[in-house]
């Protein structure tokens, strides 16, 4: 880990050096500022994957749907019914931690849960059925989400001439909150323990008594409610539309794959440093640009399924052949 973790820092260091010389020191902090706080956003939505990742074994790939459903659940309780805006968004976490538990008890349970295959088409065909249902309810009229923190032209603070907004500061608090309090979920807790030996084998699980649905029904409930919580400090740096999570998630694959997808820490340490990537590569090769930036999620995917395929942070399974 340290020396796959030193070699990703030795690239970024030796590519910052160039940058510097490129573009000045006030762009090179401005654009690191700025890919910190995205990747922190990417990470996030990586924590989901990787929870449910952890007690199935398998990518939920309606992830990105069922958190734009409750992003437009909680404009809702906002918009219309006159929540706060924090309060519309723990009660968008609630209401989709109780759905998401709900779908894993009637369309995942009745699957073997070492059936891969069969639970990654469900989920592929939840996707489709979550994002067509959020288009019917709310319609394709993009909306502005109102932001959870002060975010007004004066809201940040001067770093050698680059600006950090109050409410980048405060999206990495709530961000890092939250993988505390779901490693201390997870270590602390007889639930937690649970779900790591759910995680870790799902036969031993059942012979220890353990109840392996309610495990993984839990799992999902989190991811769903970490989820809409990452999809709501998304929505107000963009509009708020169906799929709008789309693009994110494929961010948030590539940090989950990079940190490894059985750590939640590994997660949000996979999306800074996906954030980064992005952010220096296309900001500072110009041929490539902007349009480049799922390129290079899909890039490193590839090379880390390549050259490490337990990712920076993951555990690799050992298999008696």
């Amino acid at each position: 880990m340290l020396r796959s973790l030193g070699i990703v820092t030795a690239l970024l260091a030796g590519f910052s050096v160039y940058a510097i010389h490129d573009g000045g020191t006030e762009l090179y902090i401005q654009r690191v500022i700025d890919g910190s706080t995205n990747g922190v956003l990417y990470g996030a939505v990586a924590i989901s994957l990787v929870l449910v990742f952890k007690a199935t074994g398998v990518i939920n790939f309606s992830q990105g749907a069922m958190a734009t459903m409750g992003a437009f659940f909680a404009f809702r309780c906002f918009d219309s019914w006159g929540f706060p805006a924090w309060g519309a968004v723990i009660a968008a976490m609630v209401a989709s931690a109780l759905v998401a538990a709900l779908l894993e008890r009637t369309l995942i349970r009745p699957f073997d849960p070492n059936n891969h295959l069969a639970i990654v088409i469900v989920t592929l065909g939840l996707y489709i059925a979550l994002n067509a249902l959020t288009a019917f309810i709310w319609g394709f009229d993009p909306r502005g989400f109102p932001s959870l923190f002060p975010h007004n032209a004066d809201d940040y603070f001067d770093i050698a001439g680059a600006r950090l907004y109050y409410d980048q500061i405060g999206t990495a608090t709530v961000v890092v909150l939250t993988v505390l309090a779901i490693n201390l979920l997870l270590s602390r807790t007889k639930l937690g323990l649970a779900m790591r030996c759910v995680a870790s084998s799902v036969d031993t699980a059942r012979l220890l008594g353990i109840n392996v649905g309610r495990s993984i029904m839990v799992s999902w409930a989190l991811a769903a409610a970490t989820g809409t919580l990452a999809a709501c400090l998304v929505a107000p740096t963009t509009y708020l539309e169906p799929g709008y999570m789309d693009k994110v998630l494929i961010f948030s694959f590539a940090a989950a794959t990079l940190g490894g997808l059985d750590s939640i820490a590994g997660a949000l340490v996979g999306g800074v440093l996906v954030g980064l990537t992005i952010s220096l590569v296309t900001g500072y090769i110009p041929a490539l640009g902007s349009q480049f930036s799922l390129a290079c999620a899909f890039l490193i995917i590839i090379s880390v399924l390549q050259f490490k395929p337990a990712g920076l942070f993951g555990h690799r399974r050992l298999e008696r052949v």
